[in-house]
């Protein structure tokens, strides 16, 4: 049984391991190199190595070399959970703008960005429309004197106020719309997703709508982006065909822009610079790990990577997911199976096969966020059994059937169980609007409410007998 484990990173994921390996009595020391965390673990301690040791084949361990102050230290562990996220190398991909060596203005990625008041009255020109190049070229444009956003493949920009003001992740991430959308030919979701996405505004309009809409990307949530757009503040460009001394030429417009001072937000890569590719091979954006967790050709499962995904949904209950799994299987109390399984699995994986319903999940890291978490808490036997729930407790099934996939559901039974789950499900509501009402309203109501009621319910109803049919 694995006690002594050696955390690397102490970001939300290494966080969540620390609590894991506490919660079933493993012995955490995690070793985090920036100083921004303090506690149970070591910082500003850079991991230089992570290698079997000689005997690994009978005992799983690895020897852990760190240095701290410029002194280095080993030390041997039962267990290593690799906790480095696939944020850790700014993608600053600098051949792909010619020209970029004879700009006279300011270029950084936007890894170095801190405060918007370095734009002020400068003409700043944001590259990459995910969330770090919106929410940039969004604070820019209260300061510059003007902001370009140029993008190569446009995106779907949300509101965090969704439909009737609820949270989006709330409404958008149910188990009822997961498996509606996963019962549906992938072109028609594409098209109702399209469609939902555009009831804000018109993303062609705005020169935002995405040109391959096969594939999801992740959706930019921007609350301002419209309005700052519509009001001439950002002006969304195509991709960049020249990068001059103090301007820029992009593609399909010939007109040069004059440009003080560009932003790069291009991403970032991820590597395991202390592991040896013989354990962990990163290959176009991806690793050989079964279910994103397990090096599968180990002899011994007792490396494990948590948070290298890219899931529809929160990492942040993700990455917990995962570690509650790891430490069971270090303790021997799960199983994993053959290594020729985890190998079949990881390839088919690889070749990222539509399956032809639901979302296309084809890019690297990228997976169904509620599919994702239910297998693994099937593993814990902690995933909540919804057809005995309907019968036994409806209104807790009914809330968690229809109503948001929060973390709470992943609690309700097995190891690590909160007899308070059950209340924080069916009062969360309450707690998400509470910071909104701080004015109290007299609701008129009205008299077609309790056939409304009566009439949904009984459509709740007919929805759950055709889908457990």
């Amino acid at each position: 049984m694995a006690k002594r484990v050696a955390i690397v990173g102490a970001g939300v994921s290494g966080l969540a391991s620390i609590k894991c390996c506490l919660e079933e009595g493993l012995e955490p020391t995690c070793f985090e190199r920036s100083d921004d965390l303090g506690g149970l673990w070591r910082f500003t301690t850079k991991v230089c190595s992570v290698t079997k040791c000689p005997d690994f084949t009978v005992t799983g361990q690895w020897e852990v070399v760190t240095q701290h102050e410029g002194k280095q230290e080993s030390a041997i562990f039962d267990a290593v959970m690799v906790c480095t996220g696939f944020l850790t190398d700014p993608y600053l991909p600098l051949d792909s703008f010619p020209g970029i060596n004879t700009f006279k203005g300011q270029y950084f990625h936007s890894r170095q960005y801190k405060y918007p008041n370095i734009f002020k009255d400068k003409r700043v020109l944001v590259i990459g429309m995910g969330n770090s190049g919106t929410d940039i070229a969004v604070e820019a444009s209260h300061l510059a004197e003007k902001v370009f956003l140029s993008t190569t493949g446009g995106a779907w920009v949300i509101s965090r106020v969704f439909d009737s003001g609820y949270p989006w992740d709330m409404v958008f991430m149910t188990r009822f719309q997961n498996v509606f959308r996963n019962s549906v030919p992938t072109p028609i979701v594409n098209w109702l997703l399209a469609r939902k996405m555009n009831s804000w505004f018109h993303h062609a309009n705005y020169g935002l709508v995405p040109e391959d809409r096969t594939q999801l990307r992740e959706p930019v949530l921007n609350d301002e982006l419209p309005g700052r757009i519509i009001t001439g503040k950002v002006l969304i460009k195509p991709s960049i065909k020249e990068v001059k001394e103090n301007s820029v030429i992009f593609n399909n417009t010939p007109k040069e822009e004059p440009i003080d001072i560009i932003v790069f937000a291009t991403g970032y890569t991820f590597a395991f610079p202390f592991l040896d590719e013989s354990v962990v091979k990163v290959e176009n954006g991806q690793a050989s790990l079964y279910k994103y967790i397990f090096p599968a050709h180990l002899p011994k499962p007792t490396l494990a990577v948590i948070g290298l995904i890219k899931p529809l949904g929160s990492i942040i209950p993700t990455g917990e997911t995962q570690a509650r799994w790891v430490v069971r299987v270090l303790k021997g109390i799960n199983k994993l199976p053959p290594q020729s399984v985890m190998i079949e699995e990881v390839n088919a994986r690889k070749e990222n096969k539509p399956s032809g319903f639901g979302l296309c999940y084809c890019k690297a890291l990228q997976e169904d966020y509620i599919t994702y978490i239910d297998e693994l808490l099937t593993y814990i036997n902690a995933k909540p059994n919804l057809f005995s729930m309907l019968l036994t407790d409806p209104r807790l099934g009914l809330t968690i059937f229809f109503g948001p996939s929060t973390p709470y559901q992943f609690r309700l039974t097995g190891p690590g169980k909160w007899e308070g789950a059950r209340n924080a499900i069916l009062t969360q509501w309450d707690r998400t609007f509470k910071a909104t009402k701080t004015r109290s309203v007299q609701e008129s109501p009205s008299p077609f409410a309790s056939l409304l009621k009566l009439l949904s319910l009984l459509a709740l109803l007919m929805a759950i007998f055709l889908i457990f049919l």
